[in-house]
């Protein structure tokens, strides 16, 4: 099994901005719910690439995250072509889970919170620890 390379640590928090595409609104030409857990997905995967890492190479080393459990909190509607601006931040991470809270905001506005558990799995399916780079110390 490929080792990931354990040097550099994760960082606690980070930032993305992108533009709502129009397939992600509905008839009201808002954005989707479903669309925010696309969202949250990119928000974790980019938090792993800024960390110098990325989930395929976690996937390789034969670590599965698997999402175990998921919120999320809506107070306003985006809309096509809208900035978007998704926080993503870890606020626990030890063990076997990994607990990520998300801010998605258009300007100054916050549209929704929200927050996901995910587990480190095996290929197989059985629970493992997480590799020391993920873990929030």
């Amino acid at each position: 099994m490929p080792s990931v390379n354990a040097e550099r640590s994760m960082p606690q928090s980070h930032e993305i901005e992108f533009r709502v595409r129009y397939q992600e609104t509905d008839a009201q030409g808002r954005v989707h719910h479903s669309n925010y857990a696309n969202w949250f997905e990119i928000g974790r995967t980019e938090l792993v690439r800024a960390g110098g890492r990325s989930y395929r190479e976690i996937e390789a080393a034969g670590i599965m995250l698997v999402v175990v459990d998921l919120k999320c909190q809506f107070f306003e509607g985006a809309r096509y072509d809208d900035l978007i601006r998704l926080k993503t931040t870890t606020v626990k991470a030890k063990g076997v889970r990994i607990v990520n809270q998300y801010e998605v905001y258009t300007g100054d506005t916050l549209l929704a919170k929200g927050e996901t558990t995910v587990a480190a799995v095996s290929p197989e399916g059985k629970v493992v620890r997480l590799p020391e780079f993920l873990q929030v110390r």
